[in-house]
């Protein structure tokens, strides 16, 4: 089991001067990379560190690139709540609702650190035994260790950066 030193991160942002009262906003950063392995009942570990900002449960999802999407309750929400906004007249939409909303679950962290996977979930996501959990700043993701492999090459990343320019970053 290889563990990263990186975690979940609570961030506050405040607004105002030491005179007014202040509002802050807790965010969850997640951050890092941990490799562990689902039993054959299909139950993985979640990092400790990832479990201290999801909670005691959290929903997870299909997500892009063949891997799963983990969210805090509050995070989900505010997905669902984009979702629901969506036009009911764009295809597009609809399928992407259904995509994730159709997928989710709620999974719950037992005594021992593990959720259990559904299996249409680790089907979907062609996790077996050996996976990646990434911490990708809003949420978590599931990887197959193979597939994460081949997903994490970053030969043109110079390219990729330029693109992101253009989104503000």
């Amino acid at each position: 089991m290889e563990e990263s030193s990186d975690l979940c991160v609570k961030v506050g942002e405040s607004g105002g001067n030491d005179s007014k009262e202040r509002q802050v906003t807790a965010v969850n950063t997640f951050m890092g990379q941990y490799t562990h392995s689902i039993d054959p009942k299909g139950r993985l570990i979640m990092p400790s560190k990832f479990r201290e900002c999801l909670g005691e449960s959290f929903v997870v999802s299909q997500g892009l690139d063949h891997c799963l999407f983990v969210y805090t309750d509050e995070g989900w929400e505010q997905l669902a709540e984009k979702l629901k906004s969506l036009p009911l007249t764009n295809p597009n939409a609809r399928k992407f609702t259904r995509f994730l909303l159709g997928s989710a679950t709620v999974c719950e962290v037992d005594k021992q650190g593990r959720i259990l996977l559904p299996a249409h979930l680790r089907e979907f996501a062609k996790l077996d035994k050996d996976v990646v959990l990434v911490g990708v700043g809003s949420r978590v993701e599931i990887w197959d260790k193979d597939t994460w492999t081949n997903a994490s090459v970053y030969d043109d990343m110079e390219e990729v950066a330029e693109n992101m320019e253009g989104l503000g970053i």
